[in-house]
């Protein structure tokens, strides 16, 4: 029998102190060429987690590299009128069954959250793990209207809206999807353009890149000339990918380097791509703190709409209900500030008493800085 406590991880080699000091050391010396620091973003919040969690951040400044969180996190980008608008929902209709993922329960808003609210009577809100999950409970409740309450990027997008094609093929009646899902290149674009920070080069989305592949990032090397790599969620993979975009940068070469050849292709996913194209179309979507970006955002199709929520329930979705706060996360967003440089970061807003969705989502920046922050205590 083998002993399970002598085997080695299968990630050891990609978290081991060797390696990563390595890596380091090959990043300093390609900055200390380059002659300045420089600004990289990590657009996955992922990522923004692996590079606290392993104590990186500290380490790469000292390198000469500033690493800044930027819009990866689909419950944060989400705007306050989409929640606004499931709760009316759920307060005023009976019989209506609104399942989504744990973080979108607890973001908060001027109507409170979905996890506070009180639903009338026959109504309720479900946590649910996969929108499979919510499908199978339109199958076994046919006297309820279940919701899906869906956020993501294209990550997710795919397994979503798999589940309306189910409902169509399956003739269930009772089952509609309230989507909220993005897409990151067109963000990635308004960022650049915004031209409110210099940012050196982009460290791409593991997962997003599962689906979409290397080309959707082209545009940024080709008509921006900034560097960019793929990175997986290790930390040699995040190493890796800044360590690209350093020598990108000293040999004025930018591309789309794939790092994460070990799970992205260049071409992404067919099968995941084409069921976006069939069902889904682009339209001009709202992002919490980067504001209106052209086709950034998916909704079902035409003829997929007697399974829209929005279309179904006559939902209002408000843009103007947007008020200004003296939550900083539109801003920790845009990667204009560090969410420390918030001031409620730690002291009104926890993860207890979240004031902003950045503080709610296991991908949060303003969660993570909070979580692995040995400086929050002293506050």
């Amino acid at each position: 029998m083998t002993n399970r406590t002598s085997e080695k991880s299968p990630f050891a080699d990609w978290r081991s102190r060797t390696t990563v000091e390595r890596l380091l050391g090959a990043i300093a010396s390609e900055i200390k060429k380059i002659g300045s620091p420089v600004k990289i973003m990590e657009v996955c919040g992922t990522h923004t987690m692996t590079l606290h969690r392993f104590g990186l951040k500290p380490l790469l400044e000292e390198a000469g590299v500033e690493m800044i969180s930027g819009p990866g996190c689909p419950v944060c980008i989400t705007p306050d009128y989409y929640h606004e608008a499931i709760i009316d929902l759920i307060t005023s209709q009976k019989n209506i069954l609104v399942c989504t993922f744990g973080d979108m329960t607890r973001v908060p808003t001027r109507k409170g959250a979905l996890q506070t609210v009180v639903p009338v009577e026959g109504s309720r809100i479900k946590i649910v793990y996969s929108p499979e999950e919510a499908l199978d409970l339109a199958r076994k409740n046919p006297e309820k209207q279940v919701i899906f309450f869906g956020a993501g990027f294209e990550t997710t997008i795919p397994a979503i809206v798999y589940t309306v094609k189910k409902a169509h093929q399956e003739g269930l009646k009772n089952y509609s999807l309230f989507s909220a899902l993005w897409l990151i290149p067109p963000a990635l674009e308004a960022i650049i353009n915004s031209k409110e920070i210099a940012i050196a080069g982009f460290i791409y989305p593991g997962h997003v890149s599962t689906i979409i592949g290397e080309r959707a990032y082209s545009f940024v090397a080709e008509k921006y000339g900034l560097p960019g790599a793929i990175a997986g969620f290790e930390p040699a993979d995040i190493l890796l990918g800044i360590l690209s975009v350093a020598k990108q940068i000293r040999k004025k070469q930018p591309e789309v380097a794939n790092e994460y050849k070990r799970v992205v292709r260049p071409e992404g996913n067919p099968q995941a791509l084409a069921l976006m194209e069939e069902m889904l179309e682009k339209f001009d979507a709202v992002w919490r703190g980067l504001g209106v970006i052209p086709e950034s955002g998916l909704k079902l199709k035409p003829v997929y709409a007697n399974f829209d929520a929005i279309h179904r329930f006559g939902l209002k979705l408000l843009p103007e209900r947007i008020t200004k706060s003296t939550c900083r996360c539109g801003d920790v967003l845009k990667g204009l500030i560090k969410p420390e440089e918030c001031p409620l970061f730690g002291r009104v807003c926890n993860p207890e008493n979240p004031k902003g969705p950045c503080m709610v989502s296991y991908e949060g920046a303003c969660l993570i800085e909070y979580k692995y922050s040995s400086g929050v205590k002293e506050r």
